[in-house]
């Protein structure tokens, strides 16, 4: 269980101060922003290779970050047409570091006892020609992110991935390396889990506490113009999803948002958002590609 000051959740970045870079390292081409479509600072890592530029918590390898959340939201856009790679090393209750990778460069998941790397599948912006050919095949899929790639909210379930992938039990986050070539606005842990898509208010209503779901604090989350909607906007990827052992399943159900699984009837929320067929092919294919069952043999 996190700390008092770890509950309810953390902003990493605000709480490490990643813009003094006194307890975080940058190396290569990493610079802060002002996005002017999420009216904030962000930070760009980009380098020729994805190992050239990075951005790093804590700042040496001998410090860790002790970060007990389950999850970890990652607020971040792939840069168009780019590679990109996310290090983080998790300690397991035994004391083993496990690193676990997820990268647009891999093209299928491979496992070892201390490293599990999962390729990522980026998003396009929905009705995009990307999108309509989204169901073809994997290597259509696989590989630099598309032209007009979407920002995203990735929550890792990190206890699940080490229980699912290599049947440990998870005790902190230690470090988090972010490599090029991404645009990254937040990262954050947590024991709950977010939904953007649900307001306060609505919260409240359903009692959607009561099943460890909350709306996205306010500092986490993604503007939204006013008549718009936000998975309209963004992409929501929870990894792995909860509820059915089918990966077809499970991913679908999250994609929406956390409220749209659970079992009890909530009148008060909106409806859950209607997947087009080529959006439930590729958050298919992300879980084909990512399931236990394709691990191959250690290497």
């Amino acid at each position: 269980v996190p700390a008092a000051w770890q509950r309810p959740y953390l902003n990493v970045f605000k709480h490490f101060r990643v813009e003094e870079w006194k307890r975080s390292a940058r190396e290569g081409d990493v610079a802060a922003l002002t996005d002017a479509r999420l009216k904030g600072t962000v930070y760009r890592i980009r380098g020729s290779l994805p190992a050239s530029s990075y951005l790093q918590l804590p700042r040496t390898g001998t410090q860790s970050l002790g970060l007990a959340g389950r999850y970890l939201y990652l607020l971040f856009r792939p840069m168009p047409r780019k590679h990109f790679v996310v290090h983080l090393d998790v300690a397991t209750e035994e004391n083993q570091v496990v690193r676990i990778s997820f990268s647009n460069l891999f093209k299928e998941f491979k496992s070892t006892a201390t490293w599990l790397q999962f390729p990522f599948v980026c998003g396009a912006a929905k009705g995009s020609a990307y999108d309509r050919v989204a169901g073809t095949s994997r290597r259509d899929l696989a590989g630099a992110a598309p032209a007009d790639v979407r920002w995203t909210c990735l929550v890792l379930d990190l206890r699940s991935i080490l229980s699912l992938y290599l049947s440990r039990r998870y005790s902190h986050l230690k470090s988090v390396k972010l490599c090029s070539n991404l645009l990254v606005k937040n990262l954050c842990t947590s024991d709950l889990v977010f939904d953007p898509g649900v307001t306060f208010s609505e919260a409240r209503q359903a009692d959607l506490a009561r099943r460890g779901v909350a709306p996205m604090p306010r500092e986490m989350a993604f503007p939204v113009p006013k008549g718009e909607k936000w998975h309209d906007l963004y992409d929501y990827i929870r990894f792995p999803s909860e509820g059915s052992k089918l990966p077809y399943d499970s991913i679908q159900k999250s994609c929406p948002g956390p409220a749209a699984v659970s079992e009890d009837p909530v009148p008060q929320l909106p409806q859950p958002v209607t997947l087009t067929k080529a959006v439930r092919d590729r958050l298919s294919l992300v879980h084909q590609i990512t399931s236990p069952k394709a691990v191959s043999a250690p290497w």
